[in-house]
């Protein structure tokens, strides 16, 4: 995933600009389901699309699974999060001017915020955990050369994002990704809680990537059978799993 910088960064640009122009819009009229299918339509959609030149990542904690995993340059993810962080932006500055006052101003130009009585720590859990699913499938889905890339790991990231919405929508927002956060919060000038939305998709998009790439990508040499001096390489029996 090297050169070609500036095609990749208007891929991740145009795609974080829609995650938040759709996504936010959703939240003015939608319910919780339409909510939870409007962002992973969206991203199964511009996944699709473009997941061939960027990759689909849209979002900066999938960019640093990436990155610590070694599969992206620290300049490519740079640019990549100077795209996501500004997309999403633009997105939200453009619902601002677009939108009724009192329909952006009803939710909060889409800024997120703890519900239910969550407090920071729990936020952060709930934001990771639902980080890692969704970081756990693009790896599964996209990474992974085994994967289903072509065929249909856009709508497996989608549906991942629709069922983590589901779930979180009513505690968090099920946010899973600092551009969706920072952008809205931005223009709204509205701050409440946003470190949760920074430590906890960030965290879980790390152990995600570290986790399947150490078991699945990176898996250990199969023990050989015989002592060293026979140079024997063959697998023990039970071991076939690791080939």
């Amino acid at each position: 995933m090297e050169g070609d910088y500036l095609r990749r960064a208007v891929a991740e640009f145009v795609g974080a600009f829609a995650l938040i122009f759709i996504g936010v819009g959703s939240l003015i009229y939608g319910n919780i389901v339409g909510v939870a299918f409007a962002h992973g339509l969206v991203i199964a959609v511009m996944v699709s699309a473009v997941g061939h030149i960027s990759g689909g990542h849209f979002n900066p904690a999938v960019t640093l699974g990436f990155l610590v995993t070694r599969r992206m340059s620290a300049t490519l993810a740079g640019i990549y999060w100077v795209a996501q962080f500004g997309g999403a932006i633009l997105a939200a500055l453009v619902l601002k001017w677009v939108l009724p006052g009192a329909a952006y101003d009803g939710v909060n130009g889409g800024a997120p915020s703890l519900q239910n009585g969550l407090n920071g720590g729990e936020g952060v859990v709930v934001e990771a955990i639902l980080t890692f699913f969704l970081v756990w499938v693009i790896f599964a889905s996209a990474a992974d050369p085994r994967g289903t890339f072509k065929q249909i790991a856009g709508l497996a990231i989608g549906f991942t994002i629709a069922l983590d919405i589901l779930m979180g929508g009513g505690l968090t927002g099920a946010i899973m990704n600092p551009a969706r956060s920072v952008g809205p919060e931005l223009v709204a000038n509205d701050w409440s809680d946003f470190w949760v939305y920074l430590v906890g998709p960030f965290c879980g998009a790390v152990i995600a990537a570290v986790v399947y790439e150490v078991l699945y990508l990176r898996p250990p040499r199969p023990v050989p059978v015989g002592p060293p001096e026979t140079g024997l390489e063959e697998p023990r029996p039970g071991d076939a799993a690791l080939e």
